[in-house]
This record gives C-alpha cells, structure tokens and sequence, in this order.
C-alpha cells in the first residue's frame, strides 16, 4: 500500500465510510502490536492497548493533518499510549519480548548489530530491563522496528539531535550494565 493508497483511504473513512479504515488495521496491526509488546512486556495487555490505538486512531482521524507519514502517526499515538500505560503501573520490567528472536543483536555505538554470545546476550536481556520506559521504547522503535532517527524523534517528541543523544547515552548505559555482568 502506498502513502497515496493510505491517503486515500483516510478520505473515505471521514467522508463516513468506516470499512475504509480497515486495510490500514491490517496493514499496521502487527507493527503497532509488536511495539506496544516491546514496550509493555506483556502480549494480553499489548493486545488490548493495540485495540485502544486503533480506536484512537480512528476516532481522532480528522486530526492527522498529514504532516507526517500515517504510519508516523500512529507510531505515536502507540507510542504514547503505551508509555501511558507503563507510568500508570508504575512498575518496571522487560519491554523485549524476546520469545520473537533467536538472539538478540549486540548495539554498538556505529549502528552495526552483531551476534551476542549466550552470556552476552544475558547480559544485554538483563541491562534492557533497567531502561526507564521511555529509553526502552527508542531502543526498540530504532534498532527492532527500523526506524530512522528523525521518524523515532517525531514519533516520540524528539528533535533529531536530542534523538542522537539519547540513543547515544541509552547505548553507553547499557554497555556499563553489560560489562558489570560480565
């Protein structure tokens, strides 16, 4: 589906046809689920905040603007979400589900992702689960759903720079925990 195809949809659906909506749930709902899991940790509330998204989505349609991409957007409206959802717990635990990788990738600080050993990737398993929420959710929208810097700093309120830097802190944070493990 292209930027036009969704445009085009999202036309339809606020000249009052709903059905129209329902390509791009389908189009998105993997991707939004899969980073709520990310973030929550746990699949039956990433379920239900996924639901809560959508409706969001649909029921605020008339304020996408199309200054960014849809997908943009809605990344947003996931990622705020969640987060929300997080603080509201107020309780801290692992945003990977890892149960959909083989192995983690190791962060490096120039972007390239290598394979871990299994006590490295131990190490990395236990160093996400000290990530504060916020810093969870850049990893993984950055390094698991290979987003660009500037799309991670829109999604999640960020200038680019001010992205960079986070990232960059997050990855020499975590390589401190990982080597304290080791």
């Amino acid at each position: 589906m292209t930027h036009h195809d969704e445009q085009r949809l999202i036309r339809k659906v606020l000249e009052g046809d709903a059905e129209a909506f329902a390509p791009l749930v389908e189009r998105y709902s993997r991707p939004i689920f899969a980073l709520v899991v990310g973030i929550v940790g746990q699949r039956e509330e990433a379920e239900e905040l996924t639901q809560d998204i959508f409706l969001k989505a649909y029921t605020h349609l008339a304020s996408y603007g199309s200054r960014s991409a849809f997908s943009t957007w809605l990344y947003r409206i996931a990622c705020n979400t969640a987060l929300t959802a997080v603080k509201r717990r107020q309780r801290r635990f692992a945003l990977f589900d890892f149960s959909r990788a083989e192995r983690l990738p190791e962060l490096s600080d120039d972007g390239e992702l290598t394979e871990l050993s299994e006590a490295q990737e131990q190490a990395l398993r236990a160093a996400l689960d000290r990530l504060e929420a916020d810093e969870r959710a850049l990893i993984q929208l950055h390094y698991y759903e290979n987003r660009p810097l500037s799309e991670c700093g829109e999604i999640l309120s960020l200038t680019e720079n001010n992205t960079k830097v986070r990232l960059h802190r997050i990855r020499k944070k975590l390589g401190v925990w990982i080597t304290e493990k080791q």
